[in-house]
């Protein structure tokens, strides 16, 4: 058994995000691309001798029960042997609550840091149980290859996860408004949307994966919560707006936000993009992975 493990927890944006209505379970089904970008949270993993689960994190206070707590006790429960205790050192490279899957990400690569330490390798039956314990983002980066990177078609509420093969030409500009919006406020503002029979159009899930290989200025890709929390909080309109105004091909806000983003397949696009907005916004480039 090692003591101790080290890995990266990267973000991911969407490329579309279709919200189906509220199921009868209190689910939405969803329809999106999920890809793994540059961007990361780093875990430092550490037996102990006691069975605690310990979470260190400078960046922010974690509630007692958060996402590697959850994904450890699940761990501890499939795993069928005797699991050490465990010190974690998260250190954030993720933004919180901007849509990017920072929590989700953590929860995976502490699974893959515990499947070494421990020496052992899950089925996929048994990963599939820790994500459904932990949340629907975390199915997708279960199926991530061994570093915590992919590309997938994803629907359900998310347990649904088909890899296809990622695009490794694309550069994106972030950009991270200053506002906090719960994802339980944007799924009731979703809601509240969808019960006034209102749609918001773009390309079905059999449709996602020829749009992603296509030419990025003819993407068409839709994120229901766009629509919604740009009309409430006008910095994401802002900066969806500026994004589009210095030459982004493809712009949207990724998973129920606020992070927004722009596109390019040249990277030095993405360079004088963000010279040019650098001053105003609180943002980064980024490539996929």
């Amino acid at each position: 058994m090692l003591k101790s493990a080290y890995e990266k927890a990267f973000a991911k944006v969407n490329f579309g995000l279709n919200v189906l209505p509220k199921r009868e379970d209190g689910f939405h089904n969803i329809e999106s691309i999920f890809q793994t970008i540059d961007l990361y949270d780093e875990l430092f993993v550490d037996i102990r001798e006691d069975k605690q689960c310990i979470i260190e994190c400078d960046a922010l206070e974690l509630p007692k029960k958060n996402t590697l707590t959850v994904s450890y006790e699940a761990f501890c429960e499939v795993a069928g042997l005797n699991v050490p205790g465990i010190n974690v050192k998260l250190v954030k490279g993720i933004p919180s609550g901007g849509g990017l899957g920072g929590g989700s990400s953590d929860a995976a690569a502490l699974v893959r840091a515990l499947q070494k330490i421990c020496g052992i390798k899950l089925s996929s039956f048994q990963l599939d149980y820790i994500a459904n314990k932990t949340g629907s983002d975390v199915f997708f980066f279960m199926n991530c290859d061994d570093e915590g990177k992919g590309c997938a078609l994803v629907s359900g509420r998310g347990e649904v996860v088909k890899n296809i093969i990622p695009r490794k030409d694309l550069f994106l500009l972030l950009i991270f408004p200053e506002l906090s919006s719960s994802t339980k406020e944007a799924y009731a503002l979703v809601d509240e949307y969808l019960m006034k029979k209102n749609k918001v159009k773009g390309p079905c899930l059999l449709q996602l994966e020829d749009v992603y290989n296509s030419n990025v200025k003819k993407w068409n890709f839709i994120n229901t919560f766009t629509t919604v929390l740009s009309e409430k909080y006008k910095q994401i309109e802002a900066a969806l707006s500026d994004l589009d105004k210095v030459g982004s091909e493809y712009v949207e806000m990724s998973g129920s936000g606020s992070t927004v983003y722009g596109v390019t397949t040249l990277e030095q696009q993405a360079i004088n993009s963000f010279n040019l907005l650098a001053d105003v916004w609180n943002c980064k480039i980024v490539r996929v992975v």
